[in-house]
């Protein structure tokens, strides 16, 4: 299965995805393209100094048809499946259309709690700390046209510390994004057919 990524700054995620099936820890997977709509993101240089092919898309490059570059983009390339790694733009209608249940996102909480327009990064640490919550930790779900609402297929938690701050449990719940994905994507090859 073809997975290709679409990250707008450090695309952690998906270096560590590329990274495992480079080094065959996801067998059945395979490499397609990382997009992203900041050229000047620390993952764009990444991908072009270990060979993966990366396209810039953005409102700047494509200002009338931004979606449909994407969308024809990641065809075009043979992808199967879409892996978002901090993207920071909603998927636009036609991308989602076309790749219907084959969209997956990392979220830094535990939905269905801290989710929705506006909750990401250390916003969503900061509302976790606020409401009191004992647990954290990070959600893989697959991306629909409202936030954070698809369905879920694997979470992992964080405990919250007592004395934790933003930046120290954001750490740690992004200490276990890589992973999570990573089994969140053994678990789709072996119990869907996509």
């Amino acid at each position: 299965m073809k997975i290709s990524f679409l990250a707008s700054h450090g695309g952690s995620s998906a270096r560590k995805i590329i990274e495992t099936i480079e080094q065959g820890g996801l067998p059945g997977f395979e490499i397609g393209i990382l997009i992203t709509n900041n050229k000047d993101s620390a993952i764009y240089d990444w991908c072009l100094t270990h060979g993966i092919e990366v396209f810039h898309i953005s409102s700047k490059t494509h200002s009338d048809n931004e979606d449909q570059a994407i969308k024809k983009a990641l065809q075009s390339a043979g992808t199967e499946l879409i892996v978002l790694s901090g993207y920071m733009k909603k998927i636009g209608p036609q991308t989602l259309s076309a790749y219907s249940g084959k969209i997956l996102n990392i979220h830094p909480s535990l939905l269905p709690k801290f989710g929705g327009r506006g909750m990401y990064g250390d916003f969503v640490h900061a509302a976790v700390l606020e409401a009191g919550e004992t647990v954290s930790g990070a959600t893989v779900h697959f991306v629909t046209d409202a936030y954070d609402e698809g369905p879920l297929l694997l979470q992992k938690e964080v405990p919250v510390l007592s004395g934790d701050t933003v930046e120290s449990l954001g750490q740690r719940v992004r200490a276990i994004e890589g992973d999570l994905y990573i089994n969140a994507l053994k678990r789709l090859l072996t119990t869907t057919d996509i």
